[in-house]
This record gives structure tokens, C-alpha cells and sequence, in this order.
């Protein structure tokens, strides 16, 4: 049986943060439809549910107040169905803060008693009115933030922890190992490079010259070097801190990219243990490439795949 779709409504007093909110959803994954009037949100979800869309977030304000009287009530029929699963956030500041802010932008509160903006008198009765229409859905609310001291950035943070992959809301963040040469460049999409070209080299040993890196006898090569299991270790540990915490952010992907000289043996080994890593240890899956493992050697026949042509005077430095 499919997951019931997500269904994230936001609301709040005029100035608490909604659009941000918002915005942080749709930067999630997040379908979002704002200023949606309360009596065609039942209409809405399920035409996005028929589409497959699984993650929605419906942006209400008293600019639709007509339809408030029944907010309470479509929400709850919303939620009592097996397609959607209904999280309310509730966006509340102090009344200081809201003036203050509806000062620095000059704006009338929607429902001010006077059209123009002759005063805070005229925004304070809007707000007064206002926390007395959207009672009933704070009190149903899920999740209530008060923004009061909260900049933009700490709002769109707490809206990706709850709702990004550390509240459980969403698919862990999607990572691509890329193995490369640096011979051929850096991956420019790469978010993390490690560079391995300290460790011992298989492009030595005769034997294993000519085998890649996914080869059994060349991986346990390049791991019984001395430093290779304290290095992946060490890298390990430095995606378990780091990861969780750029989910956090809201980071959707992430590009870790291995160098070696050539990209043929060390690289290869090396991030086919981190993605093993990463599965085993954080429950993270994703894209393992080899970018570079089959590259044909542009400097021609006799061209060291791992170190470019021969040098002049013959023989390869040991």
C-alpha cells in the first residue's frame, strides 16, 4: 500500500513568516499552493494525490478570511482520509515584533480598520482581529512556531528540521561517489574532493599494472597499505558529522568525489568502500561512478595510464 501524501498547511498571523515558510517547502519538494481559499483545499489535494504528487503544502492567511469559518473543518475531513496525512504549522510573534516589521516595510495589515497607513493604531486592531479569526487553528496546530526572534534563516531552518530528512519527512539526502583522475581534472559538481594519491600505488606492481581498481587482488592491495584503513576511518567519521547536518540545511544531493592520479586503482577502491560505508553505517544509498576507470590514455600507445607518456631517456622512476 502507497504512503498517504504529506499535507503540510501553513498559517499564522500576517507578518509571522508564512511566505518563508513556504518557500522553504517548495525548497524541500514540497508542491505549494499559497492564498488557497479553505473551500476548494479538498478539491486541490486530490487532484494533486491523482497526479502522484506525495509531498503538498497549502499556504492560508485571513486575505481568504470568507473561508475561515470552515478552515477547521476541511482540514479535519482532510486529515481523517487514508491519502494524506495533515500537519498544521501555526506562525505566531508578539505584537512588537509584528509592528516593527510592518513598519520597516510600510504595508497596511489586511485587516486594518483604516485603509491607509496613518499609524500603528490601525495595524494593531488588524492584529488584535486577526489572532481572533485563527484561533481555532492554532489551537489545532501541530507545530507552532513563535518568530518572534527568529531571523528568516533560523525560520527556514526549523521548517527543514522538521519537515527535510532529519524530522523523517523526506528521503535521506541522495549522494553520488565519483572515483577520478586528477590527471583528468577535478569533477566540477564535486561538493567534497579526497585526494589518495598518498597511498601506495598498484600501477608499481607489475601484476597489477593492467587490472582496475574493482579488481579483488588490487582493492586488498590499496586497503593493506598502512594508511588506508586510519584514512577511510577518518573520512567516515567526517560524513557521519558532516551529512546529518548539511539534511539539516535542506540539501537534497551530494557530490563526494576520490582522486587518484590517474582514477584507474586507488580512487576506485577507495570510494567503493565509502559508499559501502555510508550505506552500512547511515543508512544512506546512492550513485557509485567510475569516472575515469576506462578512460583511454590520450597520450597514445605506450602512454602511462597512471602517470601520462614516457618520459624521455626511457624507464619508469621506482
Amino acid at each position: 500500500m502507497n504512503e498517504p501524501a504529506l499535507l503540510v498547511v501553513v498559517t499564522g498571523l500576517s507578518g509571522a513568516g508564512r511566505s518563508t515558510a513556504v518557500a522553504a517547502l517548495e525548497d524541500l519538494g514540497f508542491f505549494c499552493v499559497d492564498n488557497l481559499p479553505t473551500a476548494v483545499a479538498e478539491r486541490t489535494v486530490e487532484a494533486l494525490t491523482a497526479a502522484g504528487v506525495t509531498r503538498i503544502g497549502l499556504g492560508i492567511d485571513v486575505r481568504g478570511r470568507g473561508f475561515l469559518q470552515g478552515a477547521v473543518e476541511a482540514l479535519e475531513k482532510l486529515g481523517k482520509t487514508r491519502e494524506s496525512k495533515v500537519e498544521i504549522v501555526f506562525l505566531d510573534a508578539s505584537d512588537e515584533a509584528l509592528l516593527r516589521r510592518y513598519s520597516s516595510t510600510r504595508r497596511p495589515h489586511p485587516l486594518s480598520t483604516s485603509g491607509d497607513e496613518r499609524g500603528a493604531h490601525a495595524v494593531v486592531d488588524g492584529l488584535h482581529r486577526e489572532r481572533e479569526l485563527l484561533a481555532a487553528l492554532r489551537d489545532r496546530a501541530t507545530i507552532v512556531i513563535d518568530t518572534t526572534s527568529l531571523s528568516v534563516h533560523d525560520l527556514r531552518r526549523l521548517i527543514v528540521q522538521h519537515f527535510g530528512p532529519a524530522g523523517g519527512k523526506r528521503p535521506r539526502i541522495r549522494t553520488r561517489i565519483v572515483s577520478f583522475g586528477f590527471k583528468f581534472g577535478a569533477p566540477v559538481d564535486a561538493d567534497l574532493v579526497f585526494d589518495v594519491r598518498f597511498l601506495k600505488n598498484p600501477h608499481f606492481v607489475a601484476d597489477l599494472r593492467p587490472l582496475p581498481g574493482t579488481h579483488p587482488d588490487v582493492r586488498r592491495y590499496v586497503l593493506e597499505t598502512t594508511d588506508a584503513p586510519e584514512y577511510l576511518k577518518l573520512v567516515e567519521e567526517l560524513l557521519a558529522f558532516s551529512i546529518p547536518r548539511f539534511e539539516t540545511e535542506g540539501r537534497s544531493y551530494l557530490t563526494i568525489a576520490v582522486g587518484c592520479t590517474g582514477g584507474r586503482h586507488r580512487s576506485v577502491v577507495i570510494a567503493a568502500e565509502l559508499a559501502r560505508a555510508l550505506s552500512e553505517r547511515l543508512g544512506i544509498s546512492g550513485d557509485l561512478v567510475h569516472r575515469d576507470l576506462d578512460r583511454v590514455n590520450m597520450s597514445g600507445p605506450g602512454g602511462d595510464p597512471d602517470h601520462g607518456p614516457p618520459r624521455a631517456g626511457g624507464g619508469t622512476l621506482t
